[in-house]
């Protein structure tokens, strides 16, 4: 009997074998397609990563990949509803179905991935927690902040590692915990605390909305590790693929000299990975379940990792942030994509 069991178990799993992966529809990507857009919890208030603009216009790090992953399922930028969350609001969101993905600078740790049930995509910047202090102050560094109020968001990564930090310093600190992230940082700008810590790139986008921005600056030290990617929910591998390739597909653009000022004259490249890439011949779209053109919309119509990168964060827009960790690793970043094939 147990024989028996055995040998059907291998033929099942032999017939399963043979269906092309494609043609498995995920849970989500069928929900996505059948109501026609994609809802991605954003930040709402984070400059540079995710907030509109005076017009109401979506901007930001966060937006941009968000704008990927549609441009992947739909071919098309558009069909998506951006919905704000805080950070104590964006994981019970992403978990009860009301967005289908999250791209609002959450950092992937161990208990987000087990405890909570989220399935993180590839890294879309990579980060660290920092300090942020009114220049006045005289302050060179973070050990020097003993006896100090410090902003912090609850619900974070950040409020553990400021506590850890203090405490493994031996400094004392009072945090002045506030939801918000547009009232924490009115509240670091009127003096209530003195100090306001989170990831270096949201103090950076805080201080590029400063009443005075050179009156702030951001101490050296980096305390943390805080790689911040998409995250989905366990248990829908198809869609949890759609949203890693999506990312993927913007930094292999780069690395390939793909933009979106070119990618039209690259779909007449004789390299054979670049085809691959792009769809011109076919395979990888089907794998995923989507149109074989995915990559090419994805640059197209958002452009290439290192495109969405300048225009939000990088050095010649309000930010000023350098490439750093987040530069490609034939420059010495950690962005790195696997062959397209």
């Amino acid at each position: 009997m147990k024989g028996r069991v055995r040998l059907l178990a291998a033929v099942v799993l032999a017939v399963l074998m043979t269906i092309p992966a494609g043609l498995w529809a995920g849970e989500t990507l069928d929900a996505v397609k059948k109501k026609g857009f994609i809802a991605i919890g954003v930040n709402g208030s984070l400059f540079g990563f995710g907030q509109p603009d005076e017009k109401g216009a979506w901007k930001g790090l966060d937006v941009d990949t968000g704008r990927a992953i549609a441009a992947a399922v739909f071919g098309d930028t558009t069909k998506i509803k951006f919905i704000p969350l805080t950070a104590v609001q964006r994981f019970t969101a992403l978990q009860s179905g009301e967005v289908d993905v999250l791209c609002r600078n959450a950092t992937r740790i161990l208990t987000r991935d087990t405890q909570l049930g989220l399935n993180f995509a590839t890294v879309n910047y990579y980060d660290g927690q920092a300090f942020m202090v009114p220049k006045k102050l005289g302050i060179k560094s973070a050990k020097e902040l003993s006896g100090a109020t410090v902003c912090v968001l609850p619900g974070t990564t950040t409020e553990q590692n400021a506590a850890d930090f203090f405490r493994s310093n031996k400094l004392t600190w009072k945090p002045v915990v506030i939801e918000q992230n547009a009232e924490l940082a009115k509240a670091f700008f009127a003096g209530r605390c003195d100090c306001l810590t989170s990831d270096a790139s949201q103090l950076a986008g805080t201080r590029a909305v400063a009443p005075t921005p050179a009156d702030y600056v951001i101490l050296p030290d980096v305390i943390s590790k805080e790689p911040l990617a998409p995250a989905v929910r366990h248990g829908d591998d198809q869609w949890r693929d759609v949203v890693d390739y999506a990312v993927l597909a913007m930094i292999n653009a780069e690395e390939l000299g793909i933009t979106s000022a070119n990618v039209d004259e690259m779909l007449k490249s004789t390299d054979p990975s670049i085809q691959r890439f792009l769809g011109v011949t076919p395979g990888n779209g089907a794998a995923l379940g989507l149109d074989e053109k995915f990559a090419y919309n994805i640059v197209k119509q958002v452009g290439n990792y290192g495109e969405i990168f300048e225009r939000n964060v990088g050095v010649n827009s309000p930010l000023g942030l350098e490439r750093g960790l987040n530069a490609l690793y034939t420059n010495g970043g950690l962005m790195y994509a696997p062959p397209f094939k």
